[in-house]
């Protein structure tokens, strides 16, 4: 089944609270292990085929989220980063134990564990924890998108932010690298020469970002499923709107456009207008 995005104005396909209240449980034991090992120094990291990274907490991670579904949702499938698909049912768990992984390894505190549950290929409950800064995003259809506060008593409910004029518009781009591997870079530059402020913030912050009301637009490539589904709930319940570079509701395309929603139709016809200029040149 093909991955999309979900559609803001359809009825919610089951009541998700018991779903949401594990997916946190869920990022409290990632949280456990991953923390465990971070910035050690004899941590283990080793080169996969496709020369990314792995540690032996992604592994560690992984396995730890992997057995408290299969203690607790036996009948559902999973799909993570390091250990594959397993499973072929309606609902499916999608797992990045690591996002940003080059971070966790240097000691950066940037990186994030991220946690979906799609039900028939449409992600309808993200968790993004970032324990080493003491933050997490979470939502789930129906239920809005929230997150915790460093000194709050209690959860606060975030929102995409309103603005309506793409120069007063701040983005995150991921990478220079990425867009011009693609060969979109051009569409990068002309986008940064409209808009207030460009910066590359990088891996899951900035679509968190973008869902608390800070920015107006996140963009990369070479996207998996598991590295952008949690964002999907967290972004469309704060209000947003989630597809790939080109509009398309998917996650399939391993491309990503996340935005506050009220500019998303403006980002789409500039990437369009300046891609159509460099075909021609």
């Amino acid at each position: 089944m093909t991955p999309t995005t979900p559609d803001r104005t359809d009825p919610i396909v089951d009541d998700l609270s018991a779903d949401l209240a594990l997916a946190l449980r869920l990022a409290d034991a990632a949280d456990a292990v991953s923390m465990a090992r971070f910035d050690a120094s004899d941590l283990d990291i080793q080169v996969k085929a496709d020369a990314s990274h792995v540690t032996e907490a992604d592994l560690a991670t992984e396995r730890a989220i992997r057995e408290l579904l299969a203690a607790e949702r036996p009948d559902d499938g999973v799909l993570g980063e390091e250990y594959g698909t397993s499973g072929d049912t309606r609902r499916q768990w999608i797992i990045d134990p690591i996002d940003g992984t080059a971070n966790y390894l240097k000691g950066i505190p940037m990186w994030t564990t991220l946690i979906a549950l799609a039900i028939d290929g449409v992600p309808r409950v993200g968790v993004a924890s970032q324990p080493a800064i003491g933050r997490r995003w979470w939502a789930a259809t129906g239920h809005g998108a929230w997150t915790n506060v460093p000194g709050d008593t209690a959860p606060r409910r975030i929102f995409v932010s309103a603005v309506d004029d793409i120069e007063q518009s701040s983005i995150s781009f991921q990478s220079l690298r990425q867009w011009d591997e693609v060969g979109r870079a051009d569409q990068l530059l002309a986008l940064s020469r409209r808009v207030w402020r460009d910066r590359g913030y990088g891996d899951a912050w900035p679509y968190m970002l973008l869902a608390e009301g800070r920015l107006e637009f996140v963009a990369e490539f070479g996207v998996k499923e598991y590295d952008i589904a949690a964002h999907v709930p967290i972004v469309t319940e704060a209000g947003g709107r989630f597809t790939d570079i080109d509009g398309n509701e998917t996650l399939s395309t391993r491309s990503s456009l996340a935005t506050n929603g009220t500019l998303h139709a403006t980002y789409l016809e500039l990437l369009s207008e300046t891609r159509a200029v460099g075909a021609d040149a």
